[in-house]
């Protein structure tokens, strides 16, 4: 077959381009063609992939996509191709892989009723009714059922049209036999003592993932745990607000922020926690790449993943509704007690053991592939 998929931008660290180049790698395995249409492709392209970046350009991002879409559906009616996958809501998807939250619910729950009036959140709503509408005829491969339930809600999708898949957790992010030797050359690297602590926050876009929440809940640990405590932020994004704060907060010492990079898994061994306040997360792979590393994980019950963290008993959640002294309590307990981290720890490296969460490419491109057409 001729596949097509469609995402708005590649890079290599974002955690819906994580998804799509697994799924393209896993249909392309089993001999198909891949064609990407994109507005922006960084990073390397994989041998055999065909990347068509659109030539479109305009004042705002959504009138950008609008064209985007125009410039694809052409070049598919010139080149036609048996299916077409979408990273992003858009019309005209056979198949759409939902790495993003329901678009209508935040814009009712999260946003003055004003907002409603502007050309942006038309665009929007109208490219989520484009995919979820009854009338509709695109597949939908949910990786979180509480996203399920909005989109039901909102736009009554009938609910043969969604089709649940499990995580898919890449077997580099597991603990090999040699962890602790790759976590003594890792501390070794960044300066850190054995009773030092650090600190780890993964995932690009600082502020949806709570960077500013991690932040002010380091500021507030007792002075003698501080003193040993480091946190490290990776992410492809802009940090100079963040570092600002931290510099605000006592912190600049404390605290690196780095761009996104190829070498997390070495980041997960080397850390002794991994902290996620996110305020709003459709799953949260990177929870259960530190789980199945055996990291002990912070996150906030928000993320679609964090049930993951209290099936395996490897860390804990932050009720829902959020509040900063809640976390800075827990964040505080967690460091402060290494019996408790050892156990966590334990409890993850056995979980990795046993559950269905490495098998999301796989069952995907079934999906795909055998969708009706």
């Amino acid at each position: 077959m001729r596949l097509a998929f469609s995402l708005y931008k590649y890079f290599p660290f974002g955690g819906l381009q994580r998804d799509f180049m697994r799924i393209a790698l896993a249909c392309q395995a089993r001999g198909h063609a891949i064609r990407v249409y994109t507005l922006e492709w960084n990073g390397d392209v994989p041998s055999g992939f065909e990347v068509v970046c659109a030539p479109v350009k305009a004042l705002s991002n959504f009138r950008r996509y609008e064209k985007f879409v125009d410039w694809v559906r052409q070049d598919i009616n010139s080149r036609s191709v048996d299916r077409v996958i979408g990273f992003n809501k858009m019309p005209g998807l056979d198949v759409y892989f939902a790495a993003d939250p329901c678009y209508e619910e935040k814009a009712r729950t999260q946003r003055n009723p004003i907002y409603r009036l502007s050309g942006r959140y038309r665009h929007f709503s109208s490219y989520e009714r484009a995919v979820f509408s009854p009338d509709s005829r695109t597949e939908i491969l949910m990786i979180s059922p509480q996203q399920q339930a909005l989109f039901e809600k909102h736009y009554a999708t009938p609910s043969g049209r969604f089709h649940l898949l499990p995580p898919g957790i890449s077997p580099d992010r597991r603990a090999p036999g040699n962890a602790a030797e790759i976590r003594a050359g890792f501390r070794q690297e960044f300066g850190l003592a054995d009773d030092d602590l650090l600190l780890l926050q993964i995932g690009s876009g600082f502020k949806t993932k709570g960077l500013d929440r991690s932040l002010k809940a380091l500021a507030s640990l007792p002075e003698g745990l501080l003193a040993r405590t480091r946190l490290i932020a990776i992410g492809q994004d802009e940090p100079s607000f963040f570092q600002r704060q931290a510099s605000s907060l006592g912190l600049a010492e404390s605290v690196s922020i780095l761009s996104g990079r190829s070498d997390i898994p070495r980041f997960l061994l080397g850390a002794d926690l991994l902290i996620h306040p996110a305020y709003n997360e459709n799953t949260g792979t990177v929870l259960l790449e530190a789980l199945v590393a055996g990291l002990p994980v912070l996150a906030t019950a928000v993320c679609g993943y964090a049930h993951y963290i209290a099936d395996a008993e490897g860390g804990l959640v932050i009720p829902d509704p959020f509040e900063q002294s809640q976390l800075d309590s827990m964040l505080a307990e967690m460091l402060d007690d290494k019996g408790a981290r050892v156990r966590w720890q334990t409890n993850a490296l056995a979980f990795a053991q046993t559950a269905d969460i490495y098998s999301n490419a796989e069952r995907a491109a079934d999906l795909i592939l055998n969708v009706r057409q």
